[in-house]
């Protein structure tokens, strides 16, 4: 299964947060991960406000090793235009209106959503498009 993991649920697996473990778990048992260009941008700042220097420094690395592995979808005239859609029909926020765009363009109704954030889930459900579980979010 071909999970689309946004930053919320991708920094889990560098900061010891509620729900880590769940969704590491998910993270690993995914066959593929994809997730969108300006993730990096999101999930870099996310790790660096939440860890000592020392570490951020660390994780980060991480970060942009593991970011060799993933699929990405960049945020092309196509996607914009298919993210404004989705923000009006469903008032995703406009990061989130950018995921589930790249999402749908990713492999749509083949691909889960991997979230941790509420609200995400629920455009995502209004829009049709299927949302991952964590076992202990389920």
């Amino acid at each position: 299964m071909r999970l689309y993991v946004d930053s919320s649920a991708l920094v889990k697996r560098y900061v010891d947060e509620p729900d880590s473990d769940a969704y590491v778990a998910a993270l690993a048992g995914a066959g593929s991960l994809a997730t969108a260009r300006h993730t990096i941008i999101e999930a870099a700042r996310a790790i660096s406000r939440s860890l000592e220097p020392a570490d951020a420094g660390r994780m980060l690395d991480q970060l942009d090793a593991d970011w060799a592995h993933l699929e990405v979808c960049e945020l092309d005239a196509t996607t914009c235009a298919l993210a404004r859609e989705m923000a009006l029909e469903s008032g995703a926020r406009t990061l989130d209106a950018l995921h589930l765009a790249a999402m749908w363009r990713m492999g749509g109704d083949e691909t889960r959503l991997l979230t941790a954030d509420e609200r995400q889930a629920r455009a995502a459900r209004q829009l049709g498009l299927p949302v991952a579980q964590t076992s202990s979010l389920a």
